[in-house]
């Protein structure tokens, strides 16, 4: 009985490094493709934010990356809401989750 424990156990720890990637959001490499296309008329999509946004209004990634309490949650919620100076974007899921991928791959270390 005590085999099979460890043999539980071990395989556990075997799959914890894919289901640890299986909780990652998006391709962040897709994500920025994906900005530069779609977002860079109205905001800098570049890491660093030091362009500034075509648009005044708009913010750059790297200040929505660097909002304090900015999370992945409230990435989806923003980017799946109607905003009055935003085009009607309609994304896919996979488009969401890789442009939150990017946005979250901009944050500053603290």
């Amino acid at each position: 009985m005590r085999t099979l424990h460890r043999l539980v156990a071990v395989m556990g720890m075997a799959l914890l490094p894919s289901w640890a990637m299986a909780v990652e959001l998006g391709n962040a490499e897709v994500g920025h493709a994906f900005a530069a296309k779609v977002c860079a008329d109205c905001h800098d999509v570049e890491p660093g934010g030091e362009a500034f946004s075509p648009n005044p209004d708009a913010p750059s990634f790297q200040e929505v990356a660097d909002t304090p309490g900015m999370s992945p949650r409230a990435l989806a919620v923003w980017l799946q809401s109607s905003h009055p100076t935003m085009p009607d974007l309609i994304l896919s899921t996979d488009e969401i989750d890789n442009v939150i991928a990017y946005i979250t791959s901009l944050r500053t270390p603290r």
